[in-house]
């Protein structure tokens, strides 16, 4: 069984105590991971200046280099993690087992991660809008228009609280290394294994060890993380991001609301459509923040909700190692009972209907885990609860609404995939602020294009760009 020691600025730390990772299935220990306290952290965050320095003294293209090297050892080598030696389908396994997602969805996950390390430069190029990375090291520099521009970095370290739910988050913060901004982390206690086997491939690719810090443990940890770094994203419910709202310090990541809106002109053919609709539902068992969880037209919504209901009410549980596994198990079994009672309470209001009630049981118990199997419901208007529910399985709501009010009623959403050849509406879309990322056209939601920010510019959170004048100091004075 292998040990995950906290990391301390690249130091391992012998834990006092220890918490067990467990089979999400079986209950058996598969992994003991050693926590530490606030206090620790706290102490540790005195010294998280060293951490940019030591990347300081590698260039970003340096370090740009060293992420590719990096993904390639996070997708395809033998790594030292931990007390272990983990091999490519050790961590599968492992993050299948404490996760309960399939292990293909593991394995596609860990590609998407590779594939920005992978393509950092060209991820950086697109953030900064073509800056040349040497002035956000230096501070200041000529950006080719005869004015001096300068971005101060606001921290030395980003920190973060780690999820559970997809490990397809981590893309988040791997362009803090070649910013040369180092890196405070509370793993996830399920999931764990990305942040270690991420650090790992850095560490092995050269990237100085200074510059991470690894702190598992329970949520003093991760207060302090919060609390004692200048920057930091937290991963959480709509009351996590609530919470948080209006700190500059703080970037928090909830619930997506992403959506696909049908519009008049292509409406009547919406069968055309259908695939990009249940793949924007059904992808990473419909976990992420980018999956569809409402789907808007002005008409033919009940045609359109029997037709997904035809194909995700079939879905059912399979084993994790199935390539055809669909469906990620609740590792807490009382989050499935939870959420299957308030889906309840929203199929109970008038002009709400179940489209996959034909298709037998949702909620699968079993004695350590719990599943979820895809729903469909059908709102016969925007006002209806469930219009504005998202939730952690493959779940999503058809609502009817005419076309003139869509972008005003859909509220927040991450991911908006509008389908219409009309421009006029296209404008409307590229100028309605609850959409953060526009798709216009049959993209599923899912599909993220990596060359573009994801909810929220990293540049813009870990820099300030700032007025900065030079002028030539006389020779004298400059010797004084």
């Amino acid at each position: 069984m292998i040990t995950l020691s906290p990391l301390r600025w690249g130091k391992p730390y012998e834990s006092l105590e220890f918490n067990d990772v467990v089979h999400f299935d079986t209950g058996e220990p598969i992994a003991k991971v050693g926590t530490v306290g606030g206090g620790i952290v706290g102490r540790d965050m005195r010294k998280a200046h060293k951490a940019r320095e030591a990347l300081l003294q590698l260039s970003p293209e340096d370090l740009i280099e060293k992420c590719k090297q990096a993904a390639q050892l996070f997708e395809n080598a033998d790594l030292k993690v931990g007390d272990s030696v983990q091999t490519v389908d050790d961590f599968v396994h492992q993050q299948s087992a404490s996760t309960g997602l399939p292990e293909h969805m593991c394995r596609s996950n860990m590609t998407k991660n590779s594939f920005v390390l992978s393509n950092m430069d060209q991820i950086l190029d697109c953030l900064t809008r073509g800056l040349d990375l040497s002035i956000l090291a230096r501070g200041y520099g000529e950006e080719g228009r005869g004015v001096t521009v300068s971005f101060q970095a606001q921290t030395p370290v980003l920190g973060a609280v780690l999820p559970n739910n997809s490990p397809g988050v981590h893309t988040l913060w791997l362009p803090a290394i070649p910013l040369q901004v180092g890196l405070a982390l509370k793993p996830g206690s399920q999931e764990p294994w990305t942040p270690y086997r991420m650090v790992a491939a850095f560490m092995q690719a050269g990237v100085p060890a200074e510059a991470f810090g690894l702190y598992p443990g329970g949520h003093d940890a991760g207060g302090a993380i919060m609390t004692k770094t200048p920057r930091s994203m937290i991963f959480g419910s709509a009351q996590t991001v609530a919470q948080h709202a209006g700190n500059p310090r703080v970037q928090p990541h909830g619930p997506g609301f992403s959506k696909i809106l049908i519009a008049d002109d292509v409406v009547d053919d919406w069968e055309q459509y259908l695939d990009v609709m249940v793949e924007s539902v059904l992808s990473n068992s419909g976990r992420s923040c980018i999956n569809c969880s409402g789907i808007w037209a002005s008409r033919h919504t009940k045609e359109i909700a029997q037709a997904l209901a035809e194909r995700l009410g079939p879905v059912d549980v399979r084993p994790p190692a199935d390539d055809e596994a669909q469906l990620a198990a609740f590792t807490v079994p009382a989050m499935a009972t939870g959420t299957h009672a308030m889906v309840q309470q929203d199929l109970a209001e008038s002009g709400v209907t179940d489209m996959t009630a034909s298709f037998g049981e949702k909620l699968i118990e079993r004695e350590h885990c719990a599943y979820l199997r895809p729903m469909v419901v059908h709102a016969d208007s925007p006002d209806r609860g469930v219009a504005a529910k998202e939730y952690m399985f493959p779940f999503v709501s058809v609502v009817e609404c005419p076309e003139s009010e869509m972008l005003r009623r859909i509220g927040p959403t991450l991911v908006g995939t509008v389908l219409t050849g009309n421009e006029k509406l296209q404008h409307a879309a590229a100028n309605c602020v609850e959409i953060d990322r526009l798709n216009i056209g049959p993209i599923p939601t899912n599909r993220l294009n990596w060359l573009q920010p994801h909810e929220g510019n990293i540049i813009d959170f870990l820099f300030r760009s700032r007025a900065y004048q030079i002028a030539p100091m006389p020779v004298a004075a400059a010797g004084t």
